[in-house]
């Protein structure tokens, strides 16, 4: 592994990161719209070239990527997490990132009251 590549890659995710913690709003988990990818959240990428995926956003010590579980903090779940539907972010390294558009995110907790509403969300773009 090229330490210079890691090294980037660890703190573009940390800078991703930050990010969208600076754009976070705090909600009970009952007021979070359906379609806003939380932890456990499975969600569906698409790509231009393709390219299409179902993955579910979890916690570090619950990923495994034979079953489609991504870490909230890989650069993948960091750049998802807290975006909804038809959002659209770039994902790579630099000279090879591909764009993704988020096509459908599912809320494993039915509890949820929000998860049989349809809402709005106000979208923010992140640069």
């Amino acid at each position: 592994m090229n330490n210079t590549i890691e090294d980037y890659s660890h703190n573009n995710l940390l800078e991703i990161l930050s990010q969208n913690m600076t754009l976070a709003m705090c909600l009970d988990a009952e007021n979070i719209p359906f379609d806003i990818i939380t932890l456990n959240s499975i969600i569906k990428v698409s790509g231009a070239s393709g390219f299409h995926r179902s993955l579910q956003i979890v916690s570090p010590d619950k990923e495994d990527i034979k079953q489609n579980k991504i870490s909230v903090i890989s650069s993948l779940g960091a750049s998802v997490i807290g975006r909804a539907v038809g959002d659209k972010i770039s994902y790579g390294l630099p000279g090879d990132l591909i764009s993704l558009t988020i096509t459908k995110v599912t809320q494993p907790n039915p509890a949820n009251k929000n998860t049989t509403e349809v809402f709005k969300t106000k979208r923010e773009t992140i640069h």
